[in-house]
């Protein structure tokens, strides 16, 4: 895909992965709204990409939300003229053991993870369907292929988000919407920041501007997906599928480790 000219919808647009795909997206001469629900954050975003040199504009919305998604794609849509690209990266996490989680907690989860991306990509077909060539994005995450222990919802909800982008590929062929399914390894940006995990836990962190290289790439060659971490990542994914106790018994053996440094991984 050529992505000159093409406009581009990012939710949770203004931090992390979703910004630096925004500015790496501008760089390339696309056309920008970015999303967040807190509008001073928004606006900041949008004032640093418009100072880079970008064509950029933004909604204040909650996706969790009917209204929110409805507000999202008006906004984008009427500000864009159409759309091309819908970049569904807007995301939440809490970490610990399940028994440890609120109920709310989990919903707002499975709300934004899962069931906002879904909305609001159904949504948005008409339009995708209406210009030369339109692509959906969605941002799921390495738990998708590799469940960690203390994050049990939150795998479960990447995992389906990556069932649906795949069935959705599949559903959408030759029909001019291509979908894209994206898996960060751990990245460093504000969703990590309460995440006391480190390294010998296998909790590295990439920049985000490397995960956002690797979206655009991923963008521009009409790949189907892009795998961050590596060849250590891609060797435990296929340990994985081919001797799951295995991994478990690596899990165990750092479990008590694990634990301690994610507890308080919460970005809801």
């Amino acid at each position: 895909m050529d992505i000159e000219g093409k406009r581009v919808l990012i939710t949770g647009g203004t931090s992390g992965i979703g910004l630096a795909t925004a500015r790496a997206l501008a760089a390339r001469g696309a056309r920008l709204v970015v999303t967040g629900r807190r509008r001073n954050a928004v606006d900041e975003a949008v004032a640093s990409l418009r100072l880079a040199g970008a064509e950029a504009s933004g909604v204040s919305a909650d996706v969790s939300t009917e209204e929110g998604r409805t507000a999202t794609l008006l906004g984008a849509t009427r500000s864009l003229g159409g759309l091309d690209i819908l970049i569904n990266n807007a995301g939440a996490v809490r970490a610990g053991r399940l028994t440890d989680m609120r109920e709310d907690e989990i919903r707002t989860m499975v709300e934004v993870d899962l069931v906002a991306p879904i909305l609001l990509t159904r949504a948005a077909l008409p339009a995708l369907k209406d210009g030369a060539g339109g692509m959906v994005v969605n941002v799921t995450s390495a738990i998708a292929l590799i469940a960690m222990p203390f994050y049990a919802t939150y795998a479960a909800v990447k995992a389906g988000l990556s069932s649906f982008s795949e069935s959705l590929r599949r559903e959408l062929n030759g029909e001019g919407v291509r979908v894209l399914t994206v898996y960060p390894s751990g990245t460093d940006t504000p969703m990590m920041a309460t995440n006391r995990a480190g390294p010998d836990v296998g909790f590295s962190l990439e920049p985000a501007e490397h995960v956002a290289d690797a979206i655009v790439a991923g963008i521009a060659s009409d790949a189907i997906e892009v795998i961050r971490g590596g060849p250590e990542r891609q060797a435990l994914i296929d340990l994985n599928r081919k001797d799951p106790l295995a991994v478990d018994a690596r899990f165990l053996s750092i479990k008590s480790a694990f634990e301690e440094g994610v507890k308080s991984h919460s970005a809801l």
